[in-house]
């Protein structure tokens, strides 16, 4: 048996039937599309599936998507505007802060959550925000970086 749960997806109120044992990294893959969000681990340690909720970043991958009934999500997808990249997407790719892209989505929603709650963070609190998602090739200097070159705008 199904639930009808109501939220915020990118900016746009849906309504959708979900399973109670189905995850909000599911809901959005599966049902919605919306790939950017990866599962790497499925257990929250790797943040390849970090989105935003209520503005702040999560694990998608451990969340039940009943719980995102009532709540605001952003996605990596809702970002951008048409065409027009959002300026850390930008940022990530003048600075080379990506190599395979894998955890690209992941790092720039854990960075966009900080700039929300801080717009002028210190490197350490950058560094410190981007903790729970893992790049395995970039060593993180150039992600930095691009973060950086926003936060100095």
């Amino acid at each position: 048996m199904g639930y009808q749960i109501t939220f915020t997806l990118n900016s746009e109120k849906v309504s959708h039937e979900v399973e109670p044992n189905k995850t909000l990294l599911k809901i959005l893959r599966e049902d919605f599309d919306l790939t950017g969000a990866k599962e790497g681990c499925g257990q929250g340690e790797c943040g390849a599936c970090t989105i935003l909720l209520d503005g702040r970043p999560v694990n998608a991958c451990l969340l039940l998507a009943v719980e995102a009934h009532g709540k605001e999500i952003m996605t990596i997808e809702g970002l951008s505007s048409g065409i027009e990249l959002d300026e850390l997407q930008t940022a990530f790719i003048e600075s080379g802060g990506l190599q395979c892209g894998y955890c690209t989505p992941g790092m720039i929603m854990a960075t966009k959550g900080l700039l929300i709650k801080n717009p002028h963070p210190t490197e350490e609190e950058v560094k410190e925000s981007i903790s729970g998602n893992l790049c395995r090739c970039t060593g993180y200097k150039k992600i930095v970086e691009a973060i950086m070159k926003i936060v100095e705008k």
